[in-house]
């Protein structure tokens, strides 16, 4: 018997998720593992450039008895990386109104444009928290705009030892910015680093 596709929660559900992970005694914190920018894009559903162009707190449900808030971002989007099968062009993206549930607060109307990881939750909304890959389009490498486009996608089975954590004590320091985990003809993966021409065992998996 063939599987039923699984489909992401409600916005509901995700607020509910996140108040669990919260760490206990910290009521104030959000608390996210430290990922490699290519390996939140591989485990979102939505990736895209865009632009915030004003913010509203909405409630989280229709239930009376829900006191929880989201701020509901209306944005322009520039460009999709990821997510086309989902939706095609997304207006609205939801984020917990409380910071300790991870909510994000972006600048609206204002020039700057982000990039947007996040779930679209099975009503269609588009949801993003901290937890997700979240950064002004300008503070992104030229190997990290590059690869949004092609190598992210294509090395989403791999995994490399990350350690910018370890050696700068930076979330996303020189290793995030400048490398991508690629896979070899063999199956193996390793660094590759932007700039430098790619090792025929790396174009052949590309360009088979």
């Amino acid at each position: 018997m063939a599987q039923r596709p699984r489909t992401a929660p409600s916005w509901a559900l995700w607020l509910r998720l996140l108040a669990l992970l919260r760490p206990p005694g910290l009521g104030e914190a959000c608390s996210c593992a430290p990922t490699h920018p290519q390996q939140h894009v591989c485990r979102s559903a939505l990736a895209i450039r865009a632009k915030i162009s004003s913010e509203k707190v909405v409630p989280a449900s229709a239930d009376p008895a829900d006191t929880q808030k989201m701020i509901r971002y209306e944005i322009k989007q520039i460009k999709m990386f990821k997510g086309f099968e989902k939706i095609q062009d997304v207006q609205y993206i939801y984020t917990p109104f409380d910071s300790s549930l991870c909510g994000v607060k972006l600048e609206a109307n204002s020039q700057k444009q982000y990039l947007l990881t996040g779930q679209v939750l099975n009503d269609g909304k588009v949801f993003i928290h901290l937890c997700n890959y979240i950064e002004p389009w300008e503070n992104l490498s030229f190997l990290q705009r590059e690869s949004l486009n092609l190598h992210y996608h294509l090395n989403c089975g791999c995994q490399c030892l990350w350690t910018d954590w370890l050696l700068e004590r930076k979330l996303y320091g020189y290793q995030a910015q400048h490398y991508v985990c690629m896979k070899h003809v063999d199956g193996t993966c390793s660094w590759y680093r932007g700039h430098l021409p790619l090792k025929k065992e790396f174009v052949d998996v590309i360009h088979p």
